[in-house]
């Protein structure tokens, strides 16, 4: 196992040198938001790095100004060679192998300038957000709530297994890790009101829901669709992503066109965004689709999905902390090479920095697998046990949700951090 010269890089850590992912920050000492890869508990930053001679000597064909934007869409749109070839420059640079490059290790004052603590960063929203589509692949989460709504024997809608169903969810109310999340106010009908008039008022069944989120490098001309086999060369990477949710107020307005105000108040994603080369080795075959064969467009390589270890902490206001879900990505039935190509079948054009969600991911087991609160107590019917005696349904205001990921052995983890979020008051200012 390669590792790095990095001091005090745990093998426990997200961030190894089998990783590093890309994210936007700011720090002291430049406050204008910027590029920067991440390892162990320190960041690279490449601002920093390309005003030294170093950069041009081993970047040579990059643009010298590409890691100064606010945002990665520009170096994303470079394509996965480029990405490819920066990490593995990027890993030679930070490796201690006899063979790797020991020019940033041997310069002290570079090292003084671009390798900073983790903690003195700020981290922004890596992408600029055009758009957000929101997909249904996780195969457990959906039976689960067909069979809650639907019941026995009508689990899955007819079409659920022969295309990736998705909605196209609000971009602008895509925020990082850490970013507040107001508790919505909404239109919902009161369960005991025999007359079902619907009512205004702040959601009483917040909701999260755990999934992974992939951002596109470039896009498709409008008209020409992507080829399954070839989705791939259009995925920038990966991120943790929480489709925060209204489930009284999705309960009255879904009908007949689907989530609307109930999806559309917070989208919550993890900082850093880890490369789709980082995630080659944990490929999986995802779940098996009762359908057998989908249709051609649709028939990609089998292991296109990942084996991402997912974990939800839910702290209290009173500051309780208890992980009340594991699950793992391998439990999505449609992988984001297929979502792209059904995305584009009718000639939609994806643009850099599009976000796709995969939808909620749930395993197969006990409320202790299940990606969301809806499932874990049934519809609102029963109640999950917290730490000192505290239960919840939904969420409550001062509510902290934490989603976690993370694949690999000790040492070479490739991992995303957090993904954070807390529940205020719909009456309460920030």
């Amino acid at each position: 196992m390669v590792t790095t010269w990095v001091p005090n890089v745990s093998p426990t850590s997200d961030f190894s040198l089998a990783n590093l992912p890309f994210g936007i920050i700011t720090t002291p000492s430049d406050p204008l938001p910027h590029a920067a890869v991440a390892i162990g508990t320190w960041v690279l930053d490449l601002k920093a790095l390309s005003a030294a001679p170093l950069f041009a000597a081993v970047f040579p064909s990059l643009p010298p100004q590409i890691f100064s934007h606010p945002t990665l869409n520009r170096f994303a749109a470079l394509g996965r060679p480029t990405h490819r070839a920066v990490r593995a420059t990027l890993q030679s640079l930070l490796s201690n192998a006899a063979d790797a490059d020991p020019r940033l290790r041997d310069d002290a004052a570079l090292r003084a300038a671009a390798l900073l603590p983790r903690a003195s960063a700020t981290s922004h929203l890596p992408m600029a957000v055009g758009d957000y589509t929101d997909f249904y692949a996780g195969y457990h989460h959906a039976f689960a709530v067909g069979a809650l709504f639907r019941g026995p024997g009508a689990e899955l809608q007819p079409n659920y297994a022969r295309l990736p169903v998705g909605y196209h969810g609000r971009a602008s109310s895509v925020v990082v890790s850490g970013t507040l999340i107001r508790r919505p106010v909404g239109q919902f009908v009161l369960p005991d009101d025999p007359a079902g008039a619907p009512v205004v008022g702040p959601s009483r069944r917040v909701d999260f829901e755990v999934e992974l989120g992939c951002f596109m490098a470039r896009g498709n001309e409008m008209g020409v669709g992507v080829p399954v086999e070839e989705a791939e060369d259009f995925v920038f990477g990966y991120v943790l992503l929480n489709d925060w949710s209204a489930r009284d107020v999705q309960a009255w307005e879904y009908v007949p066109l689907g989530p609307f105000n109930s999806k559309n108040f917070g989208t919550t994603v993890s900082p850093w965004v880890v490369l789709a080369d980082a995630l080659e080795p944990f490929r999986v075959k995802g779940v098996e689709n009762p359908a057998g064969e989908v249709l051609e467009y649709l028939r990609g390589r089998e292991d296109a999905v990942f084996d991402i270890g997912l974990e939800v902490d839910l702290t209290t206001p009173e500051g309780d902390t208890m992980t009340i879900s594991k699950t793992t990505s391998k439990h999505l039935m449609w992988s984001f090479p297929q979502m792209i190509a059904h995305h584009t079948l009718g000639g939609c054009p994806l643009r850099t920095g599009d976000l796709l969600g995969s939808g909620t991911i749930s395993g197969p087991g006990g409320p202790e697998e299940r990606g969301c609160l809806l499932e874990m107590t049934q519809g609102g019917k029963k109640e999950i046990l917290l730490y000192g005696m505290d239960a919840r349904t939904y969420l409550k205001d001062g509510d902290t949700i934490t989603i976690r990921g993370a694949c690999g052995e000790p040492g070479a983890r490739v991992g995303f951090g957090e993904c954070r979020g807390r529940i205020y008051s719909a009456e309460q200012r920030k």
